[in-house]
């Protein structure tokens, strides 16, 4: 008698989640297979995915070793082995995604996840992030393929290069748009241009919102959007019409929620009518409370060494220190001059010290001596003030408080890139030289959120439709669990086959009865997997 077992555990829904939103088949359409190559370029995206939602320890460039813990004829069909899916098999895919464009290979399986799973879009959330990479990417870019150059690092790392990814998410965090850019891409022209790719190929209701951070807002954007999309963003305080705002006695109105109200006015910015809504937040006002001495002090210090320059230049004129002076004060709103006075030094015409000759005329300086210290009364201004921030629509009907919610709905795609990130899962692991090769596992990553996403949306809704629940990390009953939680409980189902006598029997151990509901809940296509 021969026993083998393999480590089924949650990899059954993901495979089932595949199946019914149809990736493969739309991948078969778009990347059809040819030549004597064993495997479909489907069932490699579907091995990707399934390596990317492994948690544990296994990268996508070991992704055979993988799965040689796995039931992978029962995951992704008969007769394929843990050996064949090797490093060739995964860069011939990428290298077919990146031929077929992976935008536009996305916005299909976008299109078909929408026609499948019934979710009705209202807000489209745009953001971008960046991805450090190690190693030179020396290559010659004729400008068809994204650049792995230094640009702004979101995660601190200046000193290594990057790619971007922006994504475009619903008001559930599925998304319906992904696209890779080069390192030092602005994020004021890839959400825009994100947008508008979105909006000529996917249609949606006329209600909907295209919802970004300040980064959407400059006059050329707000000129760029086309005519009929609605749009929710944050102002940028640096402007001089929102820092007079911000800065004003306002006639707040209280909203629902205590701990906001609201200001709302018209204006007119890069030739469009909007809605601007100052939102004073009382949990922001806590939040700035913390570091507002901490960032004053800075500033003050920061004045201080500032002034103590100053008074060591030597001026050729009274006036010219006096107006070094004026400016001074401008620069540094948070400190006082409470002794302010300009003398004159003298030196010879050399420039050396002692008693000039007869007859020698010596050189006449100004010079400032100050002294600053912490303008109170502003902090007081300022610290009142710092609860405050804005928001815009094109949507001149929108109600306030519905405006800040949609807002809110931001954390979304946030939430969206963490999870692409989260080291738990292996998502974001980057271990490729071919800038092709990039663009195309960053398309995969979006789509393994994809599958992810939808399945938690799918459970949410089967447990609220049902009035089921699952325990939670310290076992209270919810219906609104996070995925990773789900597959947590899934862990131990194994798959095990025994031989005997040429004989080979298939059974599934350890299912009880939290994993046998997780698994009915999700639905036909993954109970295939375990039943």
């Amino acid at each position: 008698m021969l026993v083998t077992t393999r480590s089924l555990d949650h990899h059954g829904i993901v495979s089932g989640i595949y199946d019914e939103l149809e990736i493969g088949k739309v991948i078969d359409e778009v990347l059809p297979k040819f030549g004597q190559h064993k495997l479909a370029h489907s069932i490699v995206v579907k091995a990707m995915i399934l390596n990317c939602l492994g948690f544990v320890d296994s990268r996508l460039y070991m992704y055979s070793q993988y799965f040689e813990t796995l039931p992978v004829e029962r995951l992704l069909g008969p007769e394929i082995s843990a050996s064949d899916l090797t490093d060739d098999v995964l860069g011939r895919t990428l290298d077919a995604i990146y031929e077929a464009d992976p935008t536009q290979l996305f916005m299909k399986l976008s299109l078909k996840m929408l026609e499948i799973v019934n979710i009705r879009t209202q807000l489209l959330q745009s953001d971008t992030t960046n991805f450090s990479l190690h190693g030179d990417y020396n290559y010659i870019n004729d400008g068809s393929v994204i650049e792995i150059t230094y640009g702004h690092a979101k995660d601190g790392r200046d000193d290594l290069k990057r790619f971007g990814l922006g994504m475009i998410t619903n008001q559930y965090g599925i998304p319906l748009f992904a696209k890779a850019y080069s390192g030092n891409a602005s994020d004021k022209e890839t959400i825009i241009e994100a947008m508008k790719i979105l909006q000529e190929n996917i249609t949606f209701p006329d209600d909907v919102y295209y919802i970004a951070d300040s980064a959407l807002y400059s006059e050329g954007n707000i000129k760029a959007m086309i005519e009929g999309m609605k749009w929710i963003t944050r102002v940028p305080s640096t402007l001089n019409l929102a820092k007079n705002l911000l800065i004003s006695d306002l006639e707040f109105k209280n909203g629902e929620d205590p701990r906001y109200s609201f200001y709302e006015t018209i204006v007119e910015y890069g030739g469009i009518k909007q809605k601007w809504v100052v939102v004073y937040s009382t949990e922001m006002q806590k939040r700035k409370d913390i570091t507002f001495e901490r960032k004053i002090q800075k500033k003050v210090n920061e004045s201080q060494k500032d002034l103590k320059d100053l008074k060591k230049i030597k001026f050729a004129c009274e006036k010219d220190a006096i107006a070094a002076l004026e400016r001074w004060k401008k620069e540094n709103p948070h400190c006082l001059l409470e002794t302010v006075e300009i003398s004159t030094v003298s030196t010879k015409e050399n420039g050396k010290i002692g008693r000039p000759k007869k007859n020698e005329k010596p050189i006449i300086h100004y010079v400032v001596n100050a002294k600053a210290v912490r303008n109170y009364e502003i902090e007081l201004n300022e610290k009142e003030y710092q609860g405050r921030f804005i928001i815009a629509s094109n949507d001149l009907n929108l109600d306030a408080e519905k405006m800040l919610e949609y807002y809110k709905n931001q954390s979304k795609v946030e939430k969206g890139f963490r999870f692409i990130k989260d080291k738990s899962f292996r998502v974001s692991e980057v271990y490729l030289k071919k800038p092709q090769r990039i663009e195309a596992l960053s398309m995969i990553m979006v789509l393994t959120l994809m599958v992810y996403s939808v399945a938690e949306w799918q459970l949410r809704e089967k447990l609220k439709e049902t009035g089921e629940t699952i325990p939670n990390q310290v076992k209270k009953q919810t219906q609104k669990p996070t995925l990773k939680w789900a597959f947590v409980l899934m862990r131990g189902i194994t798959e095990v086959k025994v031989e005997v006598d040429s004989k080979v029997i298939t059974k599934i151990a350890n299912m009880d009865e939290i994993k046998s509901k997780i698994i009915r809940l999700m639905g036909k296509n993954c109970e295939k997997y375990y039943f």
